[in-house]
């Protein structure tokens, strides 16, 4: 590499689902590949609304700078939708930040350093992978299961050094898996036990669809824990508002240093916007709309797999999020397969990116939010005959 560089950016690579994206940019490819929410969903008029409001009402101080800690307004609306779902949140203890993005960035930059151990599930999220990758740490890997991670490998891990854990117990991105309630209290018991810091991603959380709302990790968490949060899946993606929540003034204080050196503050039209949105919308009538019509889609793929696809590939079934999880036998390379779909007009994600030991060659992420029912049906029947086909 050019010496023109940080070290650091030698281990860095571009984010492969980016690059799909590119690729299935063809308007008669049928793409399960984004993970992206459903454009029919966005509350353009609400949005539209609120953005004249605002200008009308506070248009200087909302083109204004601000805060770093983000908009009073919007921060107790947060901390008020917490204690309907039976969290305790101080506002103080909510830092507003530019996307749940920001926060792996901040918190890598506070608290990582060259060889720290950072577990991470496996399979894991490709922008946390991304984002922890630029500042060297050594990543250990958990398994997960049907019901969250293998507790075994997990106390393992913290025992031999592991900084910090960072997790999606929520319809996790790639593989759609949920922790169960026993397996929440248990890895919050591990996490007290070994005092290791807990970083919970949760954009998912309120996108379930069957089953029943189970409660946070963090609520179990009595030391060192950071909950973010997102209105990217539920309101308005490009708004990049996100959020986190820390008990510890100590270690909120550092990120509000590391968001200051950062970007100063987070868009104050945005917030503003965002604030009188939810001021004057039912959100959680908006979530009930968005959680039945990704039941619908979710429900045609999991049917639409059963009949197109053969036997021996494997499927998760999520009960909420915005993705599943598909295994072929050992040994078959999904990133083979793709460059075979994309000539039958379907795409999708080989899951081989998602781990950073380069296994996972036989799986694929599957998204069924950013798809109608009519597309699902079509684009999984031909990847069903194409995967057929590519294991004969």
């Amino acid at each position: 590499m050019s010496d023109k560089f940080a070290r650091r950016m030698g281990t860095v690579h571009r984010s492969f689902i980016r690059e799909i994206l590119k690729v299935t940019a063809d308007p008669e490819i049928i793409s399960f590949a984004g993970g992206l929410p459903n454009p029919e969903l966005f509350p353009v008029s609400a949005m539209d609304t609120a953005s004249r409001e605002v200008f009308a009402e506070i248009g200087a101080s909302a083109l204004q700078y601000s805060t770093t800690e983000g908009d009073v307004g919007l921060r107790s609306i947060i901390s008020k939708r917490y204690a309907k779902r039976g969290l305790d949140v101080d506002p103080s203890s909510i830092l507003v930040t530019t996307g749940s993005q920001q926060i792996l960035d901040i918190f890598a930059k506070v608290f990582l350093d060259k060889g720290d151990k950072v577990v991470i599930e496996r399979p894991g999220y490709l922008g946390a992978i991304q984002a922890f990758s630029i500042f060297e740490p050594e990543f250990v890997t958990v398994s997960l299961e049907d019901d969250g991670p293998n507790l075994e490998e997990l106390e393992a891990a913290f025992k031999d050094g592991a900084k910090c854990f960072y997790a999606v117990p929520n319809f996790q991105n790639p593989s759609g898996v949920s922790y169960s309630l026993e397996k929440r209290k248990a890895v919050a018991a591990l996490l007290d036990k070994y005092d290791i810091l807990f970083v919970e991603d949760d954009p998912y959380g309120e996108l379930r669809f069957m089953g029943e709302d189970l409660p946070n990790v963090y609520s179990f968490c009595n030391k060192s824990s950071i909950l973010c949060g997102s209105f990217s899946k539920i309101a308005a993606p490009g708004f990049r508002i996100g959020w986190l929540v820390v008990k510890e003034k100590e270690i909120y204080d550092k990120l509000v240093i590391a968001k200051q050196a950062s970007d100063l503050h987070t868009s104050t039209v945005a917030q503003a916007i965002m604030r009188r949105y939810l001021e004057t919308n039912d959100i959680e009538a908006h979530v009930d709309l968005i959680r039945e019509r990704y039941g619908r889609q979710r429900q045609v793929m999991v049917e639409m797999i059963a009949k197109y696809f053969p036997a021996e590939v494997t499927i998760t079934e999520p009960e909420g999020g915005m993705f599943l999880w598909a295994t072929m036998p050992e040994g078959v390379s999904a990133m083979d397969l793709f460059d075979i779909a994309i000539k039958e007009k379907v795409a999708f994600v080989p899951g081989r990116p998602f781990y950073v030991d380069d296994s996972g060659e036989n799986t694929l992420r599957l998204n069924f939010s950013n798809s109608d029912e009519a597309k699902i049906a079509e684009g999984i029947e031909r990847l069903g005959n194409t995967i057929k086909e590519f294991l004969k």
